[in-house]
C-alpha cells in the first residue's frame, strides 16, 4: 500500500463525558495520551491531522495539522467527514484517511503494518480493525470516495458508525495479539489506572 496516498487522521474533538476532562491531554507516565498514537503514526506518513473543536497539546512537528469539525456534535463520523473535507479545501492528494483515537496507548507501528499487509484494496472503500472477536471502528482506512455519501447520510440523521459501515459494505482485518491490548482505550479514570498498572508491569 502507498503510504503517500493516505492522510493519518487522530481523532480528538470528542467532549470524553464519561472521563471527565479532555483525555487527550491526560498524561500516562508524564506522557499525554495523544503523543503515544502520534508518536507511533508521525514517520509513517507524510502528513497527520487531528480533529480537534478547542485548542489541545501534542508533540511538535511541521507535519502535524488541525481541523475542527465541520459542524459539531456528530461522533466520529464528523470528524471523518471533516478530515476529508479539509483534503479537499486544501487540494491535497490523498485518496484515503486512516484514522486513530487520541486515547489508545499501547498501539504501536508494528498494528499498523499488519493492518496494512492484509487490506486488498479493491475489496471495498472501507476497512476497520477485528481483533479478539471485538471490531475497533476508530482504526480505519476510509475512501475519500465517501466523502458525498458519508455527507448526505449525517445530515439525514445518521450517527453510529458501525450501522452506517455495514451499509457501505466495510471489510474487517483480523489482528490478533497475545498479552497487552493495542487498541485498548481509555473512557474512564478506572481505564486510566489500568494502563498506568500495565505500563508498570510492562
Amino acid at each position: 500500500m502507498d503510504y503517500n496516498n493516505i492522510l493519518a487522521v487522530v481523532l480528538a474533538g470528542g467532549k470524553s463525558q464519561r472521563f471527565g476532562e479532555d483525555k487527550s491531554q491526560v498524561k500516562l507516565n508524564g506522557k499525554m495520551l495523544i503523543d503515544y498514537i502520534l508518536s507511533e503514526i508521525i514517520d509513517e506518513f507524510n502528513e497527520t491531522l487531528v480533529v480537534t473543536n478547542k485548542p489541545i497539546n501534542f508533540m511538535k512537528s511541521n507535519k502535524i495539522f488541525t481541523t475542527k469539525d465541520f459542524k459539531e456534535n456528530l461522533g466520529p463520523l464528523g470528524g471523518i467527514l471533516s478530515a476529508m473535507k479539509w483534503i479537499k479545501k486544501n487540494k491535497k492528494d490523498y485518496n484515503w484517511i486512516s484514522t486513530f483515537p487520541s486515547d489508545s496507548p499501547f498501539f504501536t507501528k508494528k498494528e499498523l503494518k499488519i493492518f496494512y499487509e492484509k487490506i486488498k484494496i479493491n475489496k471495498s472503500k472501507l476497512f476497520f480493525v477485528k481483533s479478539h472477536k471485538t471490531i475497533h471502528n476508530i482504526f480505519g482506512l476510509w475512501s475519500v470516495d465517501l466523502i458525498d455519501r458519508l455527507e448526505s447520510d449525517l445530515l439525514a440523521g445518521e450517527r453510529k458508525v458501525e450501522v452506517w459501515a455495514n451499509s457501505i459494505g466495510v471489510n474487517t482485518i483480523d489482528i490478533q495479539y497475545k498479552t497487552i491490548d493495542p487498541f485498548f482505550n481509555i473512557n474512564t479514570r478506572e481505564d486510566l489506572e489500568k494502563a498506568i498498572s500495565i505500563k508498570k508491569n510492562d
